[in-house]
């Protein structure tokens, strides 16, 4: 071992002491987790209450690792409807504390009550008039004295075994942090389509924010012919654009009917020579349709039901405004 390397050389693996390890951490996190349910009352109605009424944002402050933690928490009441930023602490006195507003409600973390980057706030917090949640494991600590509301978030002890490391004492701040969380978000009516519109990138987003206008094919990319078409020019129509279907209009851009390429198929196994026919002796009328304005996963629903691999965008006069195929809706990650 150098000098530089402070690791201890390894050990044989004892497997049944290791298992035994673990399962001792995971039930002193869930005790420590457990003890926080006991105590929830008053105080923690009153932090959800000052939570909902805040005109700025929840800025969520910490150190170390309860800074980790406080992060996590103010990322995770910014996506359920409480605008909320993690300020670190330590960077906080060096001129990040021009973060807070008037408007704001301070969220600070410290075990012991005592960490003096955080204390350093509170008189800047206050002289703007900005009320303080604290969390800590010492309700007598000068943090919790100085907090309008005080959250107690205290283990009987830390799953590390030297009792040191900070474990099922961030356990119980990352819990407490998800409990005043999901109490917003319950007491908002935040909802899947408000989570949708706080995770555009994520698969929610994309099911519940995507419109059919979002992803149909309309203009010149869209195929169409009139209802005299020959099949010459419905088979030229549907060649240069691609979709495997034409839509077929009457003279005021209404849908009459639909012809696919399993038209094309049937057409052809029925009639066999179909040269001398137009498009109407062979299209699907009154096809399925659905609005623009749709949600895009209700038209992938309805395709996979019918077994379409397209369907026409109407609107509510029968006019046509575009046509989505199965394809444009797996490359827009919709299904």
């Amino acid at each position: 071992m150098t000098r530089s390397d402070s690791r201890l050389p390894p050990k044989s693996l004892n497997h049944p002491a290791t298992l035994a390890s673990a399962r001792q951490t995971l039930e002193l996190e869930a005790q420590a987790i457990l003890a926080l349910k006991a105590r929830l009352g008053v105080e923690f109605l009153q932090a959800v209450e000052l939570m909902l009424s805040c005109q700025g944002r929840v800025i969520v402050c910490g150190l170390g690792k309860t800074g980790h933690i406080a992060r996590k928490i103010a990322a995770t009441l910014a996506s359920t409807g409480t605008p909320s930023f993690f300020l670190h602490a330590a960077e906080a006195v060096h001129g990040d504390i021009g973060m807070i507003g008037a408007q704001d409600l301070l969220v600070a973390l410290s075990y012991s009550g005592t960490g003096q980057e955080v204390l350093s706030i509170l008189p800047a917090a206050h002289r703007l008039g900005v009320k303080v949640i604290a969390l800590t494991g010492n309700p007598q600590s000068e943090l919790a004295r100085l907090a309008e509301v005080h959250l107690d978030i205290g283990v009987a002890q830390e799953a590390c075994p030297l009792n040191l490391a900070p474990t099922s004492s961030t356990t119980a701040s990352l819990a407490m942090g998800d409990a005043l969380a999901v109490a917003c978000l319950q007491s908002r009516g935040f909802g899947p389509e408000d989570f949708a519109r706080s995770h555009p990138g994520g698969a929610l987003g994309r099911k519940l924010l995507t419109r059919v206008s979002d992803v149909m094919r309309s203009g010149s990319a869209l195929p169409t012919v009139s209802a005299t078409a020959t099949m010459s020019e419905v088979l030229e129509e549907m060649s240069r654009k691609g979709m495997g279907m034409t839509a077929v209009l009457d003279p005021q851009g209404k849908v009459i009917g639909i012809f696919t390429d399993g038209d094309l198929r049937r057409l052809i196994e029925r009639e066999g020579d179909i040269r001398a026919l137009n498009v109407t002796a062979g299209m699907t009328p009154s096809p399925r349709h659905i609005s623009a304005e749709a949600l895009a996963v209700d038209a992938a629903l309805i395709m996979d039901t019918h077994r379409l691999n397209h369907m026409l965008v109407c609107q509510d006069d029968g006019v046509l405004s575009g046509a989505v195929h199965m394809h444009d809706l797996m490359a827009a990650k919709v299904i």
